[in-house]
């Protein structure tokens, strides 16, 4: 699960479906999405089964840590244990195991799921120090070299797709350059806008070669995230960096992230990039009110029943603030959390909870449902993510 040391100040370029959104519909397709991690990959977890679920409640796009670390674990072939070579590929002389990222793009697409790949997670032959699970690239060549080789993977002309031509066809093409750099759980060595941006710029050029339609999306920026992005603007030619930025507004009020919102939105049109869309890459409430100390419940923690209250306000809130602040979509955080004594905060903000190998429902997953299937127009969702069959 997500670690978030810092306090928050305040208390998708998307696969058209072939079929039209219903009449009464208040969102674009893909504009509902979910972050999924955590224990839903877990042996416990039946993960198609989740996605099935998913898919039934109106998401329409999924958010997922594509992990390097965990496809590129060693530099060479002489570090790979020998029993362990078969199965590794060789791409660029770096043994690359892609049987994970696989299976979570194989099940996106035979169920229309749009994923957002969020790519983070040096291996220690590139992190300094190695050691962290934070520890950002030492260089940013092998990250570039990285994205190259998932896009000619899982982009239009990707290698899955023709290894694999039962499965639906639906490439990548929106790839988001790390998570929340401005916080050292994710990028420990601070400040960090100028590695940050080398590491942008190093991504950017690979993913545009492998794919000249594809966008980059901005790493999701949180707690104060205006300052920080307002400080990414300040580096000579970062504009051209990126195509879409991305914000992770955690506060205490559903108003407040539309707020938060709006204050990256500022930053941008300040900065000439008016026309740029924003991605809500994460947002949320964890219901872990009186579950934690109050010292490490952030301000924003509230109880299960108010974590579905303020999901339900907050979805509409999203809709009717989406052309106003050129808003291509959002991602909840998150759809399964695993809660135990002593967990973390953030442990406690799923839809569902992992609870001694069960998977329960709390009251935000119906608070969820119903929101998501309002702002699409929709009553029920078939065995696609983008297909309505029984419209409102």
């Amino acid at each position: 699960m997500r670690m978030r040391p810092a306090i928050v100040a305040l208390a998708a370029v998307f696969v058209v479906a072939a079929t039209p959104a219903p009449a009464s519909a208040r969102v674009p397709k893909g504009f509902v999405g979910m972050m999924a991690d955590g224990p839903i990959f877990g042996s416990h977890v039946n993960l198609a089964h989740q996605l099935d679920v998913m898919v039934a409640s109106g998401v329409e796009s999924l958010r997922v840590t594509f992990n390097w670390a965990g496809a590129q674990p060693f530099a060479t072939f002489a570090g790979v244990p020998v029993a362990q070579r078969s199965s590794f590929q060789d791409v660029g002389g770096v043994p690359t195991q892609w049987s994970a990222i696989d299976n979570v793009v194989r099940l996106a697409a035979e169920r229309g799921l749009t994923v957002l790949p969020v790519v983070i997670y040096a291996p220690a032959w590139d992190a300094v120090p190695p050691a962290s699970a934070g520890s950002p690239p030492a260089a940013t060549a092998p990250y570039a070299d990285f994205m190259t080789a998932l896009v000619d993977r899982y982009g239009p002309r990707g290698t899955f797709w023709t290894d694999n031509p039962q499965i639906p066809k639906d490439p990548i093409r929106m790839w988001q350059i790390w998570n929340e750099p401005n916080l050292i759980a994710y990028w420990s060595a601070q400040p960090s806008v100028e590695g940050y941006v080398k590491l942008l710029s190093a991504a950017h050029a690979a993913v545009k070669a492998a794919d000249p339609g594809a966008k980059v999306v901005l790493a999701g920026l949180t707690n104060y995230s205006w300052e920080y992005l307002a400080q990414i603007y300040k580096v000579p030619g970062v504009r051209k960096l990126f195509d879409i930025a991305a914000v992770h507004p955690y506060t205490a009020m559903p108003q407040g992230v539309i707020e938060i919102i709006g204050l990256n939105r500022r930053v941008m049109n300040r900065n000439g990039d008016a026309h740029k869309p924003i991605l809500v890459t994460e947002t949320g409430w964890p219901s872990s009110l009186g579950k934690v100390p109050a010292n490490q419940d952030y301000g924003f923690a509230t109880t299960e029943a108010g974590q579905a209250r303020d999901i339900a306000a907050l979805l509409p809130l999203l809709a009717a603030a989406r052309r106003r602040l050129d808003l291509l979509g959002f991602y909840l955080y998150t759809w399964i959390g695993h809660e135990y004594p002593g967990a973390y905060t953030f442990n406690y903000s799923g839809l569902f909870s992992f609870e001694f190998n069960r998977v329960l429902a709390t009251p935000a997953y119906g608070a969820f449902r119903r929101g998501a299937l309002a702002l699409e127009g929709c009553r029920k969702k078939g065995t696609l993510a983008t297909v309505c069959v029984e419209p409102r």
